[in-house]
């Protein structure tokens, strides 16, 4: 009887917070299931095969590993950096480093104008050297990176930050260096956040079209194409390349989180 009685007052504080975000999965599932049900009223093959399509899906398979590489070899170790001293500014770095994910896309794209524009001393000299930083597929890494890099900063700064700093110092102890202590000690422990930053940062970039909009309208993108597709022929002509940045997507988290022990929303 008690362990009844237990089971069934522990059921309301069970029940109330799964209904609460039961509303919120379905907010997310019922547009998938609502764009999805209208993939018979479009050609997907076709719609795949035009040259455009291709074209989009070459350029974001090119410009989104490469602005994922670009945020890891930098963001690694800067998150650690962030995790492991204490300097005066820290804050504001910190700060700078978040602010990419709350300005607007397009205003991150227009402050990347500022920097890199065609008229600006940067810009004027990138061209001059033959590599335009805008409308060029270096514009559209330059957006990706701008836009997605934090993911993998502020991910992989709280994996770091949960490593035992006792065992780094135990590595150096025993007389390995800073680097590698840092190589086999601090990446292997924090490896399952680093890697969820790297696919949220490819994700995001891959997906990225405010700022790319921006700086890089052509060549065209997946995402920058939809919107072309859109404006041309409404919801049923994005099907074909909303459907592959869907696959892409989908195909990356799904094989990184096999193979790179990525943690889910129920870590077992």
């Amino acid at each position: 009887m008690r362990a009844f009685d237990r089971g069934r007052l522990r059921t309301p504080s069970r029940l109330v917070p799964a209904l609460l975000g039961g509303v919120l999965l379905v907010h997310f599932v019922v547009p998938f299931v609502a764009f999805l049900s209208r993939t018979g009223a479009s050609n997907v093959v076709a719609g795949l095969s035009a040259l455009p399509a291709r074209r989009a899906i070459r350029n974001s398979l090119l410009t989104a590993p490469v602005a994922t590489l670009v945020s890891t070899l930098f963001g690694v170790p800067l998150a650690y950096a962030l995790a492991r001293t204490s300097v005066r500014g820290k804050r504001l770095i910190e700060g700078i480093v978040v602010l990419p994910l709350v300005v607007p896309p397009v205003v991150g794209g227009a402050m990347l104008l500022t920097a890199v524009g065609r008229f600006t001393p940067l810009g004027r000299a990138a061209l001059a050297a033959g590599l335009p930083l805008t409308d060029s597929l270096a514009g559209v890494i330059l957006a990706q990176t701008f836009v997605a890099g934090p993911f993998v900063v502020v991910t992989a700064r709280a994996g770091f930050g949960a490593v035992d700093e006792r065992l780094e110092q135990a590595s150096r102890s025993l007389g390995y260096g800073p680097l590698a202590t840092f190589w086999n000690v601090s990446l292997p422990l924090a490896r399952g956040a680093i890697v969820a930053g790297v696919v949220l940062t490819f994700a995001r970039a891959v997906g990225e079209f405010g700022a790319t909009m921006m700086v890089a309208y052509n060549p065209r993108t997946i995402p920058t194409r939809i919107w072309v597709e859109f404006i041309a022929g409404g919801i049923d002509a994005i099907v074909p390349l909303a459907l592959a940045l869907l696959a892409i997507t989908v195909v990356v988290v799904t094989t990184v989180q096999r193979l790179g022990h990525v943690p889910t929303v129920v870590d077992g």
